[in-house]
């Protein structure tokens, strides 16, 4: 894995290389780029490069002054593509949508197509079944405690927690990958806390939203039909807000499209990339 530096700290990165177009690919809270490890394989021709976000997952902390507030990180990823100078990309964000933010913060310069993936929207952050989490981060010592539930069946299969985003499950070694870094090292937890109680309020989330319709390069919205984290209603709502977006219903899937349907998956971004 490779490293480059932001302002607000390291970025880890894995990149197949190639002079292929450039797909950019997000990945949600608690996860890193192995959330596309099914779908990577099936983009020969493509050159597929997965940050790794400070969303809980990265192994080395953020300076202790970084913006880890949703728009702060939106920041983050442009950051990231600035440092690899990299142009027209196809932006990819599945789970978190939040990357979306580059849009009203004017550093979407870099991206000449996004792709939205069953994510993130609108006043949807966090989502429902998370923000118990998010409470819990509110309280003193509450990251630490949100931590020791990392291990339990409960947060790692229940449809209440983390179950619900994969419906084909996924295993626990990669569960131990993703989470050892913030149960074992306190910076880590600091920064996955100033993220999970870093959105902005219902009110300025919808302000920031309204302000994606400047983008008019082309959008691909793709939904699970099945989604028990994100409402299949913000698919419409997002193609009526991007003035040159199409949209996707993946049937027998939740939330992680890239999990459970990866061969539809690479197929959409194929036909909407070429």
């Amino acid at each position: 894995m490779r490293t480059v530096e932001t302002p607000s700290g390291p970025i880890a990165y894995d990149d197949t290389g190639g002079d292929g177009p450039v797909l950019v690919l997000g990945h949600g809270l608690l996860m890193d780029g192995r959330q596309w490890r099914k779908v990577i394989p099936l983009l020969s021709g493509y050159r597929c490069i997965t940050p790794t976000l400070p969303l809980g997952a990265h192994t080395t902390p953020m300076n202790e002054d970084a913006d880890l507030s949703e728009n702060g990180v939106a920041c983050i990823l442009a950051d990231f593509l600035d440092a690899l100078g990299l142009d027209d990309v196809t932006l990819v964000l599945n789970d978190w949508g939040g990357g979306q933010f580059m849009i009203s913060e004017g550093r979407d310069k870099r991206v000449g197509r996004l792709v939205l993936v069953s994510c993130t929207a609108f006043d949807n952050y966090p989502p429902k079944p998370a923000r118990p989490a998010e409470l819990l981060c509110r309280l003193p010592g509450g990251g630490w405690l949100l931590t020791r539930l990392f291990g339990t069946r409960f947060f790692r299969h229940s449809t209440r927690a983390y179950g619900a985003l994969a419906k084909t499950g996924l295993p626990d070694a990669l569960y131990d990958e993703w989470f050892r870094p913030a149960v074992e090292n306190p910076a880590i937890r600091r920064d996955l806390v100033k993220f999970a109680t870093g959105a902005p309020s219902r009110r300025r989330l919808l302000e920031m939203s309204s302000r994606m319709s400047t983008f008019d390069r082309p959008v691909l919205v793709v939904w699970a039909r099945e989604d028990r984290m994100m409402p299949l209603a913000h698919a419409d709502r997002l193609v009526e807000l991007y003035p040159n977006a199409t949209k996707v219903i993946v049937d027998d899937s939740w939330t992680l499209i890239p999990e459970d349907q990866p061969e539809v998956m690479a197929e959409a971004l194929r036909a909407f990339v070429s």
